[in-house]
This record gives structure tokens, sequence and C-alpha cells, in this order.
């Protein structure tokens, strides 16, 4: 059983989530008047629910090593799903699961997306998709007790 402020956690953070749909890509982005790149969005909303600490950032990478203790399948609302890349065999990639089908994140771009304009022109935004399962490592759940 799920305790209340587990509950109140995850539905803090989905409405965080859909508040920074829309925003454009920005790689190394981590500010919501800037733009986000994956991993600094799936950072925001786990320290505005407290997951994370206020200070400190954390690649794909680094946030697949930290809640790698709480793998899960299938995913469900709160999971941070991760995808690598298999000719540098690391972590490149991470969204933030809505439900066990769709996740919302901060694609599109790269590391020459450094401006609204560049997202722009190339469609990169935090936007939702079904979970593509091509090069996914899988999911883990930063809110499990």
């Amino acid at each position: 059983m799920e305790s209340h402020d587990l509950i109140h956690k995850l539905q803090m953070a989905e409405k965080v989530a859909w508040s920074l749909h829309g925003l454009p890509y920005r790689w190394g982005g981590d500010d919501p008047m800037e733009g986000f790149d994956c991993s600094g969005m799936c950072i925001e909303i786990l320290k505005s629910v407290g997951i994370l600490p206020r200070s400190g950032d954390w690649t794909a990478q680094m946030l697949y090593s930290k809640f790698e203790y709480a793998a899960r399948f299938p995913p469900r609302l709160g999971c941070l799903a991760f995808w690598w890349n298999e000719a540098q065999t690391k972590i490149v990639h991470v969204e933030f699961c809505l439900d066990d089908k769709h996740t919302i994140g901060a694609s599109g771009g790269g590391s020459g997306t450094t401006s609204e304009a560049a997202a722009a022109a190339q469609n990169a935004y935090i936007k939702v998709r079904p979970i593509r399962t091509k090069r996914l490592a899988g999911y883990e759940d930063p809110f499990r007790e």
C-alpha cells in the first residue's frame, strides 16, 4: 500500500511535468525560462518534490546510476525511462514516465541546440510520446519506498 505522502509526491511530480510541456529543448538546460535538456527536465521534476536536493546537477548516466537500485518493470507514473548508446555503452537519454505507455521528455535536440531559435528549427521541445523500445535500457523508480 502506498503512503499518502508518496501519492502526493507523485501527483505533484506529474503536475510539474505537465507544466513543462512545450518548453524548448536546450542542451545543458535546467531552467524553465531558457529551456531544458532531458536530464535537466527530470532533475527539475525530482527536485520539485524533494527526491533530489535543491542543488546539484546530474547527467542521464548519473541519474541512472543513482536510482539503479530501484529498477522497475513495468513502468508507472514517476519512473524514469533510460536509453543508451550502443557504441558508447552509456546512458544518453532520460524521460519521465506518465504511465506504462507514455513519457514526457525534452527531445529532438542535441549539443548544437543552444537557443530557442535552434530548438524551433529542430522541432526540439518537451513533448509527450509513446515509449519507444529501441535502445531502451530500462526503467527506474525514484519514488520507490
